[in-house]
Order: structure tokens, then sequence, then C-alpha cells
């Protein structure tokens, strides 16, 4: 085996690094296959297959000696997998995580340096990954005992825990409902992590540098949460100097945390892009380790190597024989040494508390409030993001249109006093969202993150989006705190969670319809409830026509107030008597402004999620689950051949349209596009439009057919989401735009079919209605004998939700369902919480 012999010959080796006595006698390793293809997939299974493993195998814990390149077995297991080891302060035991063969689970472990006294510590079916010790004797680590599925993928998610150093008394420090990864604790005691997050904002671009401290207080961003691009991994202090070392995985990550080396000052601030630097531009690096200021271990497939500040490597080691079987790799590096113990800080949280505290300073300060009158600004509205227990795909479908992918709880609202100041009780362990509301419940800010507190903490920030370095003023001067905290008032009148058919679709039916429906069809816009493909048709008018103003899955956050939100959305101009003289109650309006501020979703349950729908990704295939394809229907075939004998000679190019009702044209509204390797942001208009207190300076903000020509994607307008009509087929604009008016029709492609009795137009109508009996064969959640998924049965049942004695095919009231779901993660008060730990 390849190896280094002796430390003079590395001198020789490597002049230009500081090889010094800081470079240690061992190192320790993992080895294992690779898995991917994400950064984040490399445990657990996919939904639709429990047989289809995000694991490899070829599983050792290896020690090397660096001078006589001899190597030492400490755990050999082919058929399990090894990772993630970390040397104890006193360098005399490794802590791991471990599949063992035959196994589906990861768990902690902890071996001695000479590879005697193997102990488990955790045991529970879960996986417990990536895991660290901590300078007050417990272990931080990510686990999937979070019971969640990737919002936009179908693996499932680790978030952040701790436990005891022997594996006892295990708590959530994380309510993220996306993922966690490689915790690591800094000189100053807090834990440094990554964090992945895309709240009303872009999936792919928000995964970067976090800390808390080691009892889940104090969680604030480190870096990069306000700089789109690149997934931040395997961050760790740099001796020293105030920097740490970490891998830049571009763009959205690649398999196994690969990417680029590079080197973070601390001392500039989470917002300055100045503070990283990439050493080594490389894209297969993974897990540096900084020996000391100018050597770093950095392994490369199946190699160790060793690398300084300028990035030039030499080659440590490398895997042969055994070692290098079927495709192993070299992992996670360490030196086997003793070091410095980090400075323990005092816990700041009580188990025995039923809730936290948020206290705002004062929220007309900070970064882009300018427009904003003092006063204006009369409550908070509290959001809560919830976790999927089960996702099917890498699209947000059915949970909105181009928009969000998680729904979201309303909570209620909090009253910001005069000053500006908030004083807040607020539920501990949730995902919590605040809006700034005015006077009118209309959106003036938008928090495109989330926040979490502990059991008893009391978490603070200046005002909204202030920057990081500005001190807070004297408490005596805010009026919030002259009095107890308030109490959070849920909304009277209004669902905790909105299903967009059952509580919004009625206010159309009420005032809309009577004009925006297929027989009338003004402004050829359509609000009814009828079910498309996937949405009803009115949900998809107001996205496709950009009536609500969401994220839309953008890589951007900290808005200009009044430009996301209820607020800025051209669909609140719609709903007064300025419009035809439409005047809903109070209560309707105050509805839809919640809605809007909820993020605009569709249904109000997850158990939506694979489900009926006609061509969404989750009708493709995925494990055992066979592929539908649509278009060699009969009945659908047939009526592909009509549009292509009596329609294609006007439909092509943007015009065209779909050929089933799983042909989408290959629109999707993400609106993000590469050019050369730079990103490119697709704007929409409510953020072209400059506005002052809620008043947009844009007059033609109507949503007409002229407005959206202007702003939206022709092709939109003939989408299969609004052609096809799959409760009523007859009123479908796949037929009347071609119909004779004489006939009942719009005649918008002139007399196409002068009656409906034409044969052409018989056979479409008979393909929309072999459609329709699909759709009712499989179900949507609006139809009264609908049924989840089975993935959705198999998971809630896993998670004690549901019974174990449920059967398939059972009646089920997936809404309490859900509800009993989410209340599983509420923290419950500790009558007798454990005692402080020891130094171990």
């Amino acid at each position: 085996m390849a190896g280094v012999r002796s430390r003079l010959w590395l001198a020789a080796l490597l002049p230009l690094l500081a090889v010094s006595a800081a470079l240690a006698e061992e190192i320790v390793f993992a080895v294992r296959q690779p898995k991917g293809p994400h950064w984040y997939e490399n445990f657990g299974h996919a939904v639709t297959d429990v047989n289809r493993t995000a694991y490899g195998a070829g599983g050792r814990l290896c020690k090397l000696e660096l001078e006589t390149g001899h190597l030492t077995v400490l755990l050999d297991d082919p058929a399990g997998a090894v990772r993630d080891p970390q040397v104890h302060y006193e360098g005399t035991r490794i802590l791991f995580s471990y599949r063992k063969g035959g196994s589906p689970y990861f768990r902690l472990y902890e071996i001695n340096a000479d590879g005697t006294g193997l102990r488990q510590l955790t045991h529970d079916d879960f996986d417990d990954l990536e895991p660290s010790y901590l300078p007050d004797g417990g272990i931080v680590f990510c686990s999937s005992r979070c019971n969640r599925f990737v919002p936009c993928w179908y693996v499932q998610v680790a978030t952040l825990h701790r436990c005891d150093a022997d594996g006892k008394n295990i708590r959530p420090l994380s309510s993220n409902i996306e993922q966690d990864n490689t915790p690591w604790t800094l000189p100053d005691g807090r834990v440094l992590y990554t964090r992945w997050e895309y709240v009303d904002r872009s999936r792919e671009h928000f995964h970067h540098l976090w800390s808390m401290n080691p009892d889940g207080t104090g969680q604030m961003t480190l870096l990069g949460n306000m700089q789109p691009g690149d997934v931040y991994l395997d961050a760790k202090p740099v001796p020293g100097a105030s920097e740490v070392i970490m891998v830049n995985s571009p763009n959205h990550g690649r398999r196994e945390h690969e990417g680029r080396i590079a080197l973070v000052r601390l001392d500039l601030g989470a917002d300055s892009a100045a503070a990283q630097t990439i050493i080594n531009p490389g894209l297969n690096f993974r897990d540096p380790y900084p020996l000391e200021t100018d050597a770093f271990l950095v392994a490369q497939e199946d190699r160790l190597l060793l690398m300084n500040r300028q990035g030039e490597t030499r080659e440590l080691y490398r895997l042969a024989g055994e070692l290098a079987r079927e495709g192993t790799w070299l992992h996670e590096p360490r030196p086997l040494r003793p070091r410095p113990r980090e400075r323990v800080i005092p816990s700041r949280h009580d188990l025995s508390a039923a809730d936290g505290q948020l206290v705002v300073f004062d929220i007309y300060r900070g970064r882009n409030m300018a427009g904003i009158r003092r006063g204006a600004i009369t409550q908070l509205l509290i959001l809560e993001n919830l976790p999927k227990p089960v996702n099917y795909t890498g699209s947000m479908d059915p949970i909105s249109y181009g928009g969000s992918y998680t729904l979201n709880r309303v909570l209620g609202t909090v009253p910001v006093e005069p000053d500006g100041s908030v004083n807040a009780r607020v539920p501990p362990l949730r995902s919590l969202q605040l809006v700034a509301l005015d006077e009118q419940d209309l959106s003036v800010k938008r928090m495109l993150s989330f926040m979490t507190v502990m059991p008893g903490e009391v978490a603070s920030c200046i005002g909204c989006h202030e920057t990081r370095t500005e001190a807070p003023p004297p408490e005596t001067a805010m009026r919030a705190l002259r009095r107890p905290p308030s109490e959070i008032t849920p909304v009277a009148g209004t669902p905790e969670i909105f299903d967009y058919p059952r509580d919004i679709q009625p206010i159309w039916d009420r005032h809309c319809v009577s004009c925006h429906d297929a027989e009338h069809y003004a402004g050829r816009a359509l609000l009814t409830g009828d079910a498309g493909p996937m949405f009803t048709h009115s949900y998809f008018t107001l996205s496709a026509r950009l009536q609500v103003a969401d994220g839309r899955d953008l890589a951007r956050g900290n808005y200009p107030p009044y430009t996301i939100g209820s607020a800025a959305s051209p669909l609140m101009d719609k709903l007064g008597p300025a419009h035809y003289d439409v005047k809903l109650t109070a209560r309707e309006l105050r509805m839809v402004k919640l809605w809007i501020d909820a993020s605009a979703t569709f249904p109000g349950t997850y158990a939506a999620l694979g489900s009926g729908m006609i061509g969404s990704y989750a009708s493709l295939q995925y494990g055992t689950r066979p592929k539908v394809d649509y278009t060699t229907w009969p009945g659908l075939k047939a009526a592909n051949d009509v549009m292509k004998r009596r329609c294609a000679d006007c439909h092509s190019g943007e015009r065209k349209l779909p050929g089933s009702p799983a042909d989408d044209l290959g629109l999707r509204l993400h609106h993000l596009a590469y050019d050369e390797g730079k990103p490119r942001f697709w704007e929409p208009p409510w953020l072209r439009t400059k506005s002052v207190n809620g008043k947009s300076n844009e007059s033609d903000r109507t949503g007409s057919v002229e407005w959206m020509k202007r702003h939206a994607d022709p092709r939109l307008q003939f989408s299969r989401h609004i052609v096809y009509n799959l409760s009523r087929p007859e009123h479908s604009l796949q037929l009347l735009a071609p119909l004779a008016k004489s006939a009942g029709g719009h005649a918008l492609c002139g007399d196409v079919f002068a009656t409906v009795n034409d044969p052409d137009y018989r056979l479409l109508l008979a393909g929309i209605e072999e459609a329709k009996s699909h759709l009712e064969s499989i179900t949507r959640f609006t139809m009264p004998n609908f049924r989840p998924e089975p993935e959705y049965v198999r998971e809630m049942k896993s998670y004690g939700i549901l019974a174990q004695t449920y059967r398939e095919g059972e009646p089920i009231d997936v809404y309490e369902t859900d509800r009993r779901y989410w209340a599983s993660f509420w923290h419950r008060p500790r009558a007798n919480p454990p005692v402080a730990l020891k130094n171990e």
C-alpha cells in the first residue's frame, strides 16, 4: 500500500506546506462506497421503494501511521457502512456512525483508538449521522428522528439532535423541515452547521452556514443566507485564526459533499461576499480537516491529500488492494491526537417551560426598509412552516404551481407597539415565519427564512433584516418590555391551514364565477372550481396570470417593502367595488389576504402528494410504480389525431396545444436559467413596480389579456391545466374555443366545429371524458372517496400516527391525520428535565 514513509521525507516533498509537529502521527478515516447523486442522498430509502436505498457498503474504519505507512483496520464490515468518525478531546476514543451489514439504519458507536471496546450508543430504528463531541460532555448529531422527507425530493431528512455521552436523553435541537448537516464545535462553544432552507424562495440556492448554542438556543446565520448559490458543507475552525475551512459544493451540490475547498473569514460578518476564498477550484475534494493554519487534510475519491492555503496538494495515501474493493472511497480523515476542549456555554433553555419568548427592539430598523412610515406596521403575523411526511418529486406539484413546496399553519398575530417593539410568547421547536402587517392587514415585509426558539429561551432581534453587527437599543426604551409578553391571537373565522378548494373557491363562486365561467369567459379568465389535470381552473388561472405575489422559487430574499405577499398581489385590486362593483365581506377579504400571506397553496393536506394528478412527476415511474403513458389510451389518441388534422395549422410554436392532459409543453414556473454557469433570474412584474406604503405606481396591474401578454409566458394560455375540464368535459376550452357561437362555443379559433355533432368534436369530447374517468378512478383530495397513496399510509404508520391495524383503502380523515403528525413534534414540558452534563 502506498503511504508516507517518514516525516523528513514528507517535509522534503512538500517544501511549500507548513509541515510541523501539528501534523498528527496517525490519521483515522472511514472507507465506504459513495452514493448520490445529491449531496444529501447518503442514508435512508426512496419514498416509493424501501428497497431503493441511499447508502453503500464496503465499510471500514481505519487508522494510518504516517511515518511507517502501516494501516490498522479498526472495524471491517463488507456489507455495512462506516462514516463520520470524530476523535475525542483526549485522543483515545473515536465516535462514528455505523450501519451494520443487514441493517438499514446508521447508529452511533464509539470505539477505543486501538480498536477495542466497541460500544453502541443509539439503538432506535432511525439514521443517526455526522456525530460530534461537545465540550459539555454531550454529542451533537443529525438524525432522521425528525420523521420527514425532503420537500423537493423523495428521500428522508436528518436534523440536528443531541444526546448524552452514553447515547441517552436524545432530544431535537432543530425544527428545520429540511436538512441540517455536518455539525462541528467552534472555539467559542457554538455549534457550526449547514442549514438547507427555502422559505418562499429557491430550493437550490440556500444551504449555507449557521450556528447555534449546544442546547439549541441562539440559532443564527453565520454566512451565506443572503447570497444564493452553492452548498457549504463540512466546515471546521482553523486553529489560530478567525476563519473556518469548508467544502463549497457548486450550485445545488455534488454527491458525497464533493466540491471546492474554501476558507471563510468570520470577522467580516454573515453577509460579506468577500468572506469566502476558494483556495482550490477542483470539484471533487471532500472532508477538509485543519491540522494547523496552513495544513489541511483533504479526501479526494480514494486518496488522502495534504493541502496548503494556496490550494497546493500532495498525496499522503491511496486505497489499494482489499481497501479499494467495489469502488470504495476514502472519507472523513481526522488526526488521532488530543485537542483542546472548546468553551462550555451554559444552558439557556428550560425544558420544563411550555413556550419561548420573542423580542423585537424596533421593527422599522433594518436593511431595505425605506418607505415605511412609523406606525404603519400594527401586527406580526406568525406562520409555521410544516414538514412533509412523504414526498414524491423535485417539483412543488400539487402544493402550488410554481410557488411554495410546503404548507403553512397560520398561528395568529401579535401586536407591534407604536415604537416598533414586539414582546410575544411563541411555541418552541417550531419553524416560525414572520410577516409584518399594516392596519389593513396587508403584508409590509415578509421573512423568507424561519426562526426557532427553544423552551424557555428569550430570542431577540433588533429589527427587520437588521445589519448583523448593529448593537441593540437600551431595553428601557422599549414599550413592549413594559408589559408581559403577548399571547398569539388566532385569526377569528379563518382556518389554521388553508385548503384552496374548501376555503377560497367558495368566495369566487359567490362573487366571480358569474362572469369568469366557461360560458362567459370574461377577460379569458376562468375562476371556476372545475378540475384540470392537476389543479382547479381558478387556482391555475391565478398562478399563471401572476395574480399572487409569492416567492416563485426565486433565488433572492429581503424584498423591499410592499413587494411580496398580499400588498403586492394584483389579485387584491380586483376584490373591491372598482372592479365591476365586486363587494367581498370583511371576512372574505381577510381570508384571501391570509391565504396569500400563508403562501397561496392549493391543498390543505399532504395526503394530496403523489395523488389525483395526471401528468405530474409522481405519475411517472418510481420504484415499482408503472409509468402511465396517456398517449396510448384510445380516446386520447383519437383526440390527438383530431388536433393534428384540425388544429395544428394554427397551433404551432408558442401556440401549440397539449397532446394530452399529461403534456405540459415544457412549461414550469421555476423562472431560472443558467447562462455559461451564471444564474439568470426571472423577475415577476410586481418586483419591477416601485411602491410606497402599499400604493403601486403601475397603472396596468389588471391581469387582463394584454397585461398577461406583456408579463407571462404566452404558452400558458394553451396549458393543459386550463384547456381540459375534467369535471365537466363539455366545458373544456379545447372544445369551446373552436366551437361556433351558434352552437354554444366561443369561436376563438373561428367556426372549426359548426355543431357539437361534428364527428371530430365528439372524438375530442370522448378523449376528455376518458381522462375524467381516470381522474375519478385515482381520486383527488377534493373527492369524497379519496384515499391517500400507500406511501403516505406506510410512513404515517411508521411514525406512530396511524394504527398498525389500519388497512389500505379504509376510510381516513387525512386532515386529522396530518394534524396529529405535526402535533407529534410539539414540545411537551418536562417535569424533571435532565441535569446539566459533566465534561467527559
